[in-house]
């Protein structure tokens, strides 16, 4: 495959499958007759997931996936790379294909006015709108909207949790949230209408489309946006940023942190090396020299 031949698309669909289970076989075999790579997620809720692999292939995937139920109408947002941005093919069964831990929030029923990139500037600047980030925080860490809360979750699941707790800060306010390609926001929203708030709004497709869309002069993002691929990190244009992963906690890192003395390939860096035992590291450790000895058998990329 040619450079920059690298097809990726995120997607997701909020429906009801009666059996989602039934759907798997059909849709990983296909994935891996056409080369797609990735991870996709099937839940009673629906589906969600990122793949990458040639044009034709994520054409043919994406045929499929609208021909499922309810899904006729799914959308999704491309970006391209010059190297896989996935080693393998995952398709798995979930209880929900975004995990948020309250089972009546339902954005089939309602969700919040959604807002077009062009129009979103305005909007957060507004002086009566409080904006929110619903992602986690070492995804806030490498950038997000200027002014924009941060509300400290390790994870969405923290989100209600939070809300509640905070909520009376936001009183008499309207309040926009985004993420990263709008699937967190679609339930975030209706679980705030839930809660009573009337004015609630959420960026539509997320942080990715509005790097997409907007000039870089005109934006009001800040940093760079973290990605669950092998990209890390996009900017302006999904052009792929400077991070990179840290195979020891899953966590952004520039090319400079590498210098750190906390940081040692596959174990640790700075943002985890006191999270985990010595054990735990030894562990990292042969974790990481096994998957040396596979390259070096030509068994990984």
């Amino acid at each position: 495959m040619r450079r920059g031949m690298y097809t990726i698309a995120a997607l997701y669909q909020f429906t009801r499958f009666a059996d989602p289970a039934a759907l798997k076989p059909a849709l990983l075999d296909l994935c891996l007759a056409q080369d797609v790579k990735g991870s996709l997620l099937l839940a009673q809720e629906g589906i969600n997931g990122t793949i990458a692999g040639p044009r034709d292939g994520i054409d043919a995937v994406l045929a499929h996936l609208k021909s499922l139920p309810g899904c006729a109408g799914l959308e999704w947002k491309e970006a391209t790379a010059d190297h896989p941005p996935f080693g393998r093919m995952k398709v798995r069964l979930k209880k929900e294909i975004v995990t948020m831990g309250q089972p009546d929030v339902d954005p089939r029923a309602s969700v919040g006015n959604y807002v077009e990139p062009q129009e979103w500037n305005e909007l957060i600047r507004s002086d009566d709108v409080v904006v929110i980030d619903t992602r986690n925080d070492y995804e806030v860490a490498i950038g997000t909207f200027e002014g924009a809360v941060d509300p400290e979750t390790e994870s969405f699941r923290e989100f209600p949790a939070w809300w509640q707790e905070n909520k009376d800060r936001f009183h008499n306010k309207r309040v926009a949230m985004f993420c990263t390609g709008g699937i967190r926001c679609e339930k975030s929203t209706n679980y705030l209408l839930s809660q009573g708030v009337e004015d609630v709004y959420h960026l539509r497709g997320g942080i990715l489309r509005y790097l997409e869309e907007m000039p870089a002069e005109d934006s009001t993002w800040q940093g760079e946006c973290f990605v669950f691929d092998n990209r890390v990190s996009v900017g302006h244009g999904l052009k792929e940023g400077p991070h990179e992963l840290c195979h020891g906690c899953r966590r952004p890192i520039l090319p400079e942190d590498k210098a750190r003395a906390e940081y040692e390939e596959g174990v640790s860096c700075h943002q985890c090396v006191a999270e985990t035992s010595e054990d735990d590291k030894n562990r990292f450790r042969e974790r990481q020299k096994q998957i040396r000895l596979a390259r070096e058998r030509g068994e990984l990329a």
